[in-house]
């Protein structure tokens, strides 16, 4: 009779929960039952493949609590449980059930709780020599307000556990944090307040990578095409990076091994690093499955979950994947993954698709707390038309000539200056409100004024309304109030007007424009490249 080994779901799904974890939990029970195992899969939703009668060799349709789960352990006496291709949900499982003698198989508990403890983990990034923002714990108001005021403005602040950065916020000024705890949540010593210094203006990077406890293969190192501070589920992602230099991108594929090899991980790992005026700085390490292991693992060619899988049953990686080990012994390894030869110069652009539409009164605004509900891709050797086909598929045809409004939060000022000459110079009417326009006049940037909602008619709304407008650049200036800046972003939604709210996602729609319109001047059509012609599947 096969061993048996216990595979735990990640629970409903909601935003902030994703679908993606279902793809990695399918792809455990396919390499389980490649390896002649028994596949158990235990999970409660009826949305996902994982739950199909036919996927796993047996289903427990039940919630991913610790009664629960211990109920079929005991029953169906597995030789272990897998808890890493769930998410969160399953993660925080792993203390219970160890306690109980269940062999946990990949990461030890011990090992996950010194990702997940704040204090352990800021040890470990000491010892390994290696640099994170600043933080601090507040388990009342006053220390909040103290932590922030030491740690400078502006700061993340969030619970203590979230799933899905829920009621997680960048705050700018001390009666923004007054009113954040007042109104978002209850901070006393059982939840206190995690305050950690915003490094404004950095890039954020996202690494997936397989560890076999000897070996680390780095899956891909993802730039997020949003500044930081926009959750990693809900930005827009390039494989490989395309504004960092290969040393930045070595050294983050340096740090993540180490990482990976000083917590002893088996199986995945998903590691999220800021670059900030040229240096690295660790965010946060989840040894577990990301919600970008599908996107990495069509963007490479290789399935990461179910390689994990087969380190999690006592597989060495050099004897599940060797070729891979073979191509980086002769130094072919593309720069940003380990899995791809050099010389496949192709960008795999990931595009986020949000529920804007059935929320008709929310912000349709990036933030820390994730809001979409699904992804998409597209991938070609230029990353300007790598980008413009996430934008397609997403559902926004990008303007290759028309009015494009521009209004931005003072902060960003500075930054956008040159892309609005930019598109001037492309052929664009620029027209934004008053800040925003003397701005662009005063660096002879040729623009008409608009009117805000709260000014009078005709205003940007009725010009968004009456088609004049084509694209819409907007970032908020942090402050929560339906503004004339809300109705300007619900209007584009509800007239599926093209909009962005970062200046970095404005600098992407640029380069995807003059990508797009280059193809069309050499009299060429956007190419639709499959997954298995890119990786001769």
């Amino acid at each position: 009779m096969s061993k048996k080994v216990v595979i735990l779901g990640s629970g409903p799904n909601r935003i902030g929960q994703g679908i993606e974890f279902d793809y990695a939990c399918v792809h455990a029970v396919f390499a389980l039952q490649e390896e002649g195992y028994t596949a158990i899969m235990v999970n409660c939703n009826p949305e996902t493949v994982s739950t199909d009668y036919d996927t796993a060799d047996k289903l427990f349709f039940e919630p991913i609590v610790f009664e629960h789960v211990m109920d079929i352990i005991e029953r169906e006496k597995p030789y272990g449980v897998i808890l890493q291709f769930g998410g969160q949900t399953p993660l925080k499982l792993s203390i219970p059930l160890k306690k109980q003698n269940v062999n946990i198989l990949g990461t030890q508990p011990e090992n996950i709780d010194k990702a997940e403890d704040r204090e352990l983990f800021r040890k470990l990034i000491i010892e390994l020599g290696l640099k994170q923002p600043e933080s601090g714990t507040a388990k009342n108001k006053e220390e909040a307000l103290e932590i922030a005021k030491k740690l400078g403005y502006p700061v993340l602040v969030r619970p203590s556990y979230v799933l899905g950065g829920r009621a997680m916020r960048i705050v700018y000024d001390e009666n923004e944090l007054r009113e954040y705890l007042e109104e978002a949540v209850s901070v006393s010593y059982e939840r206190p307040v995690l305050i950690d210094k915003f490094l404004e203006d950095s890039i954020e990077l996202d690494v997936d990578a397989v560890c076999d406890g000897k070996d680390v293969l780095i899956g891909a190192v993802m730039e997020h095409i949003e500044q930081a501070g926009v959750h990693s589920g809900d930005s827009a992602t390039s494989i490989p990076p395309y504004t960092l230099s290969d040393e930045i991108v070595e050294e983050v594929k340096r740090q993540t091994r180490k990482l990976a090899l000083a917590l002893e991980v088996k199986g995945l790992i998903n590691v999220q690093f800021a670059v900030y005026k040229g240096e690295v700085y660790v965010l946060e390490v989840n040894p577990r499955a990301s919600r970008t292991v599908p996107f990495v693992s069509k963007s490479i060619g290789y399935p990461l979950a179910k390689i994990a899988t087969k380190v999690l049953i006592g597989k060495s990686l050099r004897e599940v994947v060797p070729e891979v080990f073979e191509r980086i012994e002769k130094g072919l390894n593309h720069v940003a993954s380990d899995f791809l030869p050099k010389g496949k110069n192709i960008f795999s652009v990931k595009e986020v698709v949000f529920p804007w539409k059935r929320f008709p009164e929310v912000d349709p605004v990036l933030g820390p707390e994730m809001k979409s509900t699904g992804e998409v891709m597209g991938i070609d050797e230029d990353f300007g038309l790598a980008y413009y086909k996430a934008q397609v598929s997403a559902g926004y045809r990008l303007p290759e000539k028309g009015n494009i409004f521009i209004s931005v939060a003072d902060r960003d000022k500075p930054k956008i200056t040159e892309l609005a000459r930019n598109f001037h110079e492309l052929g664009f009417k620029l027209y934004a409100t008053t800040g925003t326009y003397n701005l662009l006049k005063e660096h002879g940037i040729p623009a008409k004024r608009v009117m805000k909602v709260s000014e009078g008619r005709p205003n940007v709304v009725d010009m968004i309304i009456n088609g004049d407008i084509h694209l819409v650049i907007n970032t908020p200036s942090g402050k929560r109030e339906k503004s004339d800046a809300y109705f300007i972003r619900r209007t584009a939604v509800q007239f599926n007007i093209p909009y962005y709210t970062t200046v970095r996602a404005g600098y992407a729609v640029l380069e995807a424009i003059k990508s797009f319109r280059k193809l069309r001047e050499s009299e060429s059509i956007l190419k639709v490249n499959s997954i298995q012609e890119l990786h001769g599947i």
